[in-house]
């Protein structure tokens, strides 16, 4: 059975990765976007065909589902939290692979929106995960001007 520590899914064995990864195929084919499906649920130690329940769910909770069936299929731990989440300084700066200190002066600079719970800076997911889609755009600008640059001097890349 599929590993829950918290609100973090990690499935366990060969069997699960494979029952996911069908349920993936299944769920992403039937995804178009314009309205909403429904998914039925059957209770396999029900007696009767009674203990089914169906699921009406907009495109946009499909398409994540199926992400993180995805997720899941291919080995990688799942967590779901929500964007407003607080994290203080140090999750943050854990979050974005820097140190704490950089991250102070990151928040000081009004890089990364903050706010108070009393004397604590606290930074939303959400703008955590903001920042850090931003610094990946600009790290893969960058490489891309350095290839760019590397090929208008024929060094052979």
């Amino acid at each position: 059975m599929a590993e829950d520590a918290g609100n973090k899914i990690l499935l366990n064995g060969r069997e699960e990765i494979e029952l996911v990864q069908a349920a993936q195929r299944r769920l992403a084919s039937s995804l178009d976007h314009s309205h909403p499906v429904s998914i039925a649920l059957i209770d396999n130690r029900a007696e009767s065909q009674d203990g089914q329940a169906i699921l009406r769910l907009p495109p946009q909770v499909l398409r994540m589902f199926a992400d993180m069936l995805d997720a899941l299929a291919q080995g990688k731990t799942v967590s779901i939290v929500p964007k407003e989440l607080d994290l203080t300084t140090q999750e943050a700066a854990i979050f974005l692979n820097v140190s704490r200190p950089h991250l102070v002066k990151l928040l000081e600079r009004g890089e990364i929106a903050f706010h108070k719970v009393g004397s604590h800076r606290r930074i939303t997911l959400d703008e955590a995960m903001r920042y850090k889609d931003e610094r990946y755009r600009a790290s893969q600008a960058a490489l891309q001007a350095l290839a760019d640059q590397a090929q208008e001097l024929d060094m052979g890349y």
